[in-house]
């Protein structure tokens, strides 16, 4: 009869075998929100801190698997299961999961606009006017952040409303040059960041290095993406000055528990 830990690895097995057969990355986050949803909290948690330690080790597969897992956790509506979690993590000594699902105590929010300057964000967002020059409302920016042309697109993309952000990452004319600017862009808007991380450009290597080195990105969701970024993206993030000290610390650690670099000549896997 299996043991607890044993029980725990093939949960963990079976969690990567699930995940890797479906092919669609948005899918792949569905599925491991609703796993997340049916199992024990304690198995889950204890599955999935041996999926994080599998990553951490350079295991492909567990990596891959863990993109889809983060796309689930940064989803709305997780709040309660990753407080439950890092509970569980933090009294089972769950220590690979605890890093994934840290939330760092915040200090002063950073990229939340005051109400004069939210005031003067949306006069600016107002600049974009119909035929007969009259400010277009939330609900016509919405509306048109759907299939805007280029100028547009690019307008559009300094509405601070996180629902205009929102419909603009949904655009097919979108692209990566579009939006990078955006997500480094300084001061930022943790609302509309947090949106581009629940988008699926969030898988875009540029995109998620952008967030993680934004210091307006909320902490909660850098730290998860950190656990995403590859050996020499961390040692960026380790060393940027503009990040924020969770975020910097939490990168050292993974770096510590990584294994060593190849030598020059030597097989990489892709993920130093």
């Amino acid at each position: 009869m299996p043991t607890g830990a044993s029980r725990d690895a093939i949960r963990a097995d079976g969690l990567v075998r699930a995940t890797l057969s479906i092919g669609d990355e948005a899918l792949r986050a569905h599925y491991v929100a609703t796993v997340a949803r049916a199992w024990p909290i304690d198995g889950l948690a204890r599955a999935l801190d041996i999926l994080c330690q599998r990553a951490e080790q350079a295991e492909a597969s567990a990596r891959e698997v863990l993109v889809a897992v983060v796309d689930a956790l940064n989803a709305e509506g997780t709040l309660e299961l990753v407080h439950r979690m890092q509970e569980l993590a933090v009294v089972e000594s769950l220590l690979a999961l605890e890093r994934l699902i840290r939330t760092p105590g915040r200090g002063p929010k950073q990229g939340d606009a005051s109400g004069a300057a939210r005031n003067a964000d949306d006069a600016k967002a107002a600049g974009i006017r119909n035929a007969r020059g009259r400010p277009l409302t939330l609900g016509e920016r919405k509306s048109l952040a759907r299939r805007p042309d280029r100028e547009t697109m690019r307008r559009l993309l300094a509405d601070p409303h996180p629902d205009v952000i929102r419909r603009c990452l949904r655009n097919p004319r979108m692209t990566e040059d579009d939006l990078i600017p955006l997500a480094a862009r300084r001061p930022g808007r943790g609302e509309v960041l947090a949106e581009i991380a629940r988008s699926p450009w969030v898988h875009r290597p540029r995109v998620r290095l952008a967030l993680v080195l934004n210091p307006a990105t909320p902490l909660e969701i850098a730290v998860r993406i950190t656990g995403l970024l590859l050996r020499p993206e961390l040692h960026m993030v380790a060393g940027s000055p503009g990040v924020a000290d969770a975020v910097r610390a939490i990168c050292l650690e993974h770096l510590a528990r990584r294994p060593p670099a190849e030598p020059p000549g030597g097989r990489s896997d892709g993920v130093h």
